[in-house]
């Protein structure tokens, strides 16, 4: 007999609850845009929530699960479990293409390309703002270790590069 393991109905609801936390260094992203949020399911009477942070020693990582475990627990959805798990590594590939375009429109250039494309991972950086990729690296590291710092030589103006991890 072949049975087809169902998904409680919870759990779209228990996503959507969770597209409402913003990554705080990135307010315009949520932790499901970044992909941190890698399962949730039914764990006994309550829930378990698979969190990867984008590096392990991210300061917002505490924070974070604090407010996964206040919203869910706020909407009904309890006890709640929230498991780290740093294998495999968080990457820049796991965020969507809409969290790409609203990281450019918020003024920090996107990652370009996949963290397998290293060879697309170091050209040029487009302007989050006019556009060019006549842009030049100031700084490895830019307002996080996750980013690093650009100039536009066309409109003069720094960005953020969002890294392509």
């Amino acid at each position: 007999m072949n049975v087809t393991r169902l998904q409680p109905a919870e759990i779209p609801q228990i996503w959507h609850c969770l597209q409402q936390i913003s990554d705080p260094e990135l307010p315009v992203l949520s932790i499901t845009d970044l992909g941190m949020v890698r399962n949730v399911a039914r764990d006994g009477s309550g829930w378990r929530v698979t969190f990867t942070p984008t590096y392990s020693g991210c300061p917002a990582t505490e924070f974070l699960l604090n407010a996964i475990e206040q919203r869910l627990t706020a909407a009904g959805f309890s006890p709640v479990r929230v498991d780290i798990r740093l294998s495999p590594a968080w990457t820049t590939d796991w965020m969507n293409a809409d969290a790409r375009e609203r990281l450019r429109q918020y003024g920090v250039a996107p990652p370009q390309g996949h963290t397998c494309d290293r060879p697309h991972a170091h050209g040029p950086v487009a302007c989050p703002r006019c556009g060019s990729t006549h842009s030049e690296k100031i700084s490895e590291f830019g307002s996080t270790a996750c980013k690093a710092l650009y100039r536009c030589c066309d409109c003069r103006e720094p960005f953020d590069y969002f890294k392509c991890i």
